[in-house]
């Protein structure tokens, strides 16, 4: 076996053993830990149209999946970034999709946007989030063709896609280098490294120097509390609680920071773990609906 492909699979597992990720996506149901998990087509439930594979770049992982109700109009969009360690995680895997489409496609009426990107070690972690303002800027586009508003727009990331759409919205300038515009809020599902110096320079996972590499330069490129300027939108940092690598501290800590320099920012701790904060968002409950109170006020707030 190739080398790259080695280091890959001995990643892929440090992050399933840590779980701070799922299992990797594939059409058919595989056995893992002592249970059943299943993989393949996401549930694309009455009423909602599926788009697959739209394009945003040249790359074929630079693709976005649009979920949308069959009559929408001036429908807000939620855009979702998988998780996956940097370094693998699919946009059409369950987790990522099946509860927030019944939610807030079906029964919301919002149209939502999954969106695939370029992995390590193909690219960078910087390469990866000037991808999702790529996507960002082809959603903008787009919206109305979709019967959405683009205007009315979220980004929402899990794990590793959780430090992506914070970086963005700590640095506006990567975003308007790939030609997308302002949105209404961010919403940030369990990171850990939002501190990413910080992080890189005290004792963690070997996973993270897979992503982030041996470079403190880099280390700042990409942590969102090193590039946080002001102007950038509202952000629900939601964290598990249970984790022992104190994310809910770090999303304090980040909070803080954002309020430091004139933006808004709150914490959401949940006793969920990090698997649970993305498949059980969507699903009825306290969750979901403090979730809901945020997007609400947010794309309610004056422009």
């Amino acid at each position: 076996m190739p080398f790259d492909k080695l280091r890959l699979r001995a990643a892929t597992l440090a992050c399933l053993l840590a779980g701070l990720c799922a299992a990797p996506h594939a059409q058919e149901t595989v056995r893992w830990r002592g249970r059943t998990v299943e993989l393949g087509a996401p549930v694309v439930p009455a009423g909602v149209v599926r788009d697959a594979g739209l394009p945003y770049g040249p790359d074929p992982a630079q693709r976005i999946d649009v979920y949308r109700p069959a009559q929408a109009r001036q429908a807000p969009v939620l855009v979702m970034v998988h998780g996956g360690g940097w370094m693998y995680g699919d946009k059409a895997a369950a987790s990522v999709v099946d509860a927030k489409v019944d939610h807030w496609v079906r029964e919301r009426g919002f149209v939502l946007v999954s969106v695939g990107y370029r992995l390590v070690p193909q690219v960078t972690v910087l390469q990866q989030a000037e991808d999702i303002a790529r996507a960002l800027a082809r959603v903008q586009a787009q919206a109305a063709t979709w019967g959405a508003d683009p205007r009315q727009v979220v980004l929402m990331g899990h794990s590793a896609g959780a430090h992506l759409v914070a970086l963005l919205s700590a640095a506006p300038d990567l975003v308007r280098s790939q030609g997308a515009r302002s949105w209404r809020a961010t919403i940030a599902l369990d990171s850990a490294a939002l501190d990413t110096v910080a992080l890189m320079q005290r004792r963690h996972l070997p996973l993270y120097d897979r992503a982030f590499g041996p470079d403190p330069a880099l280390w700042t490129q990409v942590s969102p509390t090193a590039r946080l300027s002001p102007g950038g939108p509202p952000m629900l940092l939601v964290c598990s609680a249970p984790r022992r690598d104190d994310a809910c501290g770090q999303s304090q800590r980040f909070a803080q920071a954002v309020r430091a320099v004139g933006g808004n920012a709150e914490v959401l701790p949940l006793q969920l773990d990090h698997g649970q904060i993305n498949a059980q968002l969507g699903a009825p409950g306290d969750y979901t609906a403090a979730v809901d109170r945020f997007i609400d006020r947010r794309l309610h707030a004056p422009s």
